[in-house]
C-alpha cells in the first residue's frame, strides 16, 4: 500500500450545519461535487468528506452510537505563533468552540484546539520543527 491518504470523512449529525461551519468559520469553499448528501472540501493533497454520521455507520457496519474523545484529532499547522493567535481571536469572535487556548507545549510548539460542530478536534499549531511549502504542505527537514 503507497503511503498516502485521499480522503478524511467525517461522519456529522446535521451534514448542512457542519457544511456552514466549514465555510462560514473556516472560511473553506465545497467543491462542486457537493451535494445534499455528502459534502466535499479540497485541502492540499487530500479531501475532507462530511457525510451523515448514521449513514458512514451504516457503510462501514458499525454502530453509529459513540461519544466523549474519538481518538483521533485533525491538525492546521501554521508558520508562527501569532498566526495560531490570530486564528484564535478570529475563532473566539466567531462563536467557535475554543477546547484549550494556545500555549507552550511540551514538545516545542505552540497550539490549542478548538472543536467542531460535532466536537471533532482540530489542533491548531506552531511546529518550529515542521517545514511547511508555499502551499501548506509539510516538507521534510534537510
Amino acid at each position: 500500500m503507497e503511503q498516502r491518504a485521499t480522503i478524511i470523512g467525517l461522519g456529522v449529525k446535521d451534514l448542512q450545519a457542519s457544511t456552514n461551519f466549514y465555510i462560514d468559520k473556516f472560511g473553506w469553499k465545497s467543491m462542486d461535487s457537493s451535494n445534499e448528501f455528502i459534502s466535499f472540501f479540497q485541502l492540499n493533497g487530500f479531501l475532507l468528506s462530511l457525510y451523515p454520521r448514521e449513514k458512514l455507520a451504516e457503510d462501514a457496519q458499525v454502530s453509529p452510537e459513540g461519544s466523549g474523545f474519538k481518538g483521533f484529532t485533525l491538525a492546521y499547522n501554521t508558520r508562527s505563533k501569532e498566526e495560531v493567535d490570530t486564528l484564535f481571536e478570529y475563532y473566539r469572535q466567531h462563536g467557535v468552540k475554543i477546547i484549550k487556548a494556545p500555549e507552550e507545549v511540551f514538545w516545542g510548539g505552540y497550539s490549542g484546539y478548538i472543536a467542531d460542530l460535532d466536537d471533532n478536534l482540530w489542533e491548531i499549531a506552531f511546529n518550529p520543527y515542521l517545514n511547511l511549502d508555499e502551499s501548506g504542505n509539510t516538507i521534510e527537514s534537510k
